[in-house]
Parts: structure tokens; sequence; C-alpha cells
């Protein structure tokens, strides 16, 4: 069985992040605590690692995974033409629940599945998460959950979806966040909502200023209709189905699953999958 290492106190932690380091430069899983829900990582640049990752949630390359990243200089390795908007918001909410979708480096030398040129990047807070992500670099890491399942809010809840496919888990104590990340597009000229998640629409408009965000998901109060005549038809009521709640990881639109297509639990996951 795969080990399960009680990180919630200094010497844990730092015995734990030394198994899972080590586990994740042999191209194994881990599953390791975020500030939204647990996820699962791997090297972003082992392509055989990624791959392995997306089998053990059953999903496949269409719905890549986001990656992690220990700070925000990492951005300028893996993203170009970067908005001064996303740097306004890297600023403000980093490290924290919102995942950008940026155009990725064409010099990367990495398989996150169909990215369609872009990634989705984020920086959580979570020590645990960060003092891995600075041994090991940029991780791909999505929620740590079977595809159609919750997203695990313990260890526990990660093992018994994932079990023997991951080498090491890193216990944390249980999730501190109920949502996934809130994941914006930021390869356009205004960023545009794919997930909805902790950070509020609300919020990121104090820090946009001028810049437009266009939220799909908002909904906009309207006036109310006029009177119905009465031997009007009566109204067919349609079911729309709705995206899947996230992640964060996730894996990415869990959410967000779709848009530009980004290497986002979160999770990249636009609405229909979660992302850590």
């Amino acid at each position: 069985m795969s080990p399960v290492i009680d990180c919630t106190s200094d010497a844990g932690r730092d015995d734990g992040v030394a198994q899972a380091t080590e586990a994740v430069q042999r191209g194994e899983l881990v599953v390791l605590p975020t500030d939204t829900v647990y996820g699962i990582g791997a090297d972003a640049f082992d392509a055989e690692a990624v791959a392995a990752l997306l089998a053990a949630k059953g999903r496949g390359r269409e719905m890549p995974p986001p990656v992690l990243v220990p700070n925000p200089r990492t951005v300028d390795g893996l993203a170009t033409a970067v908005p001064s908007y996303a740097r306004d918001l890297i600023k403000a909410f980093w490290p924290g629940a919102l995942t950008l979708v940026l155009k990725a480096q064409r010099s990367l030398m990495w398989d996150l599945g169909e990215t369609n040129g872009t990634v989705a990047v984020r920086m959580p807070q979570d020590d645990v998460a960060l003092t891995l992500l600075a041994e090991v670099g940029p991780m791909a890491v999505s929620s740590a959950n079977v595809t159609g399942q919750a997203a695990a809010q313990t260890v526990t809840e990660a093992a018994a979806m994932l079990g023997s496919s991951v080498s090491v888990y890193l216990d944390g104590g249980p999730a501190r966040g109920t949502d996934a990340s809130t994941i914006l597009d930021c390869t356009r000229e205004n960023p545009v909502v794919l997930r909805v998640g902790a950070i509020s629409s609300e919020r990121l408009r104090e820090v946009l200023g001028d810049v437009l965000l266009d939220d799909p998901f908002e909904i906009v109060d309207e006036p109310e209709s006029e009177q119905v005549e009465e031997d009007a038809p009566e109204a067919v009521d349609e079911v729309v189905d709705e995206p899947e709640s996230a992640r964060a990881d996730t894996e990415v639109p869990e959410a967000a699953n779709e848009a530009p297509v980004s290497a986002s639990d979160e999770d990249r996951e636009t609405p229909g999958a979660t992302s850590a």
C-alpha cells in the first residue's frame, strides 16, 4: 500500500515532502493538499507521468491538467504574451484560488494533452504544496478524484478513489476550501470567466478596473416581462444541462474543462471538471 504521511507537523511535512520529491523525480504520482481541494500531481515536464495522471482519473487528453507553480516568477518561463491585467490579478490573488489560462511558451518540451497552445497556471496558498513545488518545480495537478466523482476533501477520500496509482499521499488535514479555483481565460484582450470558483467576479473587477471582465455565468437582472395574455399557450419548460460543479484542479475546466484548452482539477479544466 502507498504510504500516507502526516504533514501537519514540521517534521512530518519535511519527511513527506522528501518522499514525494523522490517519487515525482522518478516519474510517479503523488497526492498533495492545496488551498482548495486535494490534488493528484506529477512532474509537468514528464509526459509519461502526466499520461499516468490522466489515466488514474479516467480522463482523456482532451482535458489537460493545470500547472501549479511555486512563485509568480515561474509564469514567464511557462507562458508568453502575459497581459498586464493578468499580472495585476497575480499580484492581487496569488498565492490563492485563481487559475489563469495563458498562451504557452512554444519552446517548452512537455505534453500536457490537447492544450491548443495554452497553459493554465496557479500558485496555491498551502505550505505543503509550495514546499514540494519549490523542490520539484512546476507540477501538473488536477483534483484528486476519479472523473465523475466528488473532489477529495481528505487524503482518505483520495486514497479510496486513486489507490495504488499514487506512490505517496501527503496528509495535510481536511481541505480548507470547499470551492475550487476560479478559472479565467487570459489569452484575449479582456479576461473571460471559464469556471466560477472561490474568487468572485466582483473581487476580480475591483482589481481589473477599466478592463472589462466577461462572465457568462453571471445572472443579470432582467425587467419584469409583460403579463402574458390569458389565452396564450402555456410555455414549455426546457431542461438545460448545467456544467458539473468544480475543482481544483483543479483537474480544470476541477474546472472549465472549453474555450482555449489549457495544459485546470484548479484542473486545463473548464466547467465539467475540477481542478485543485
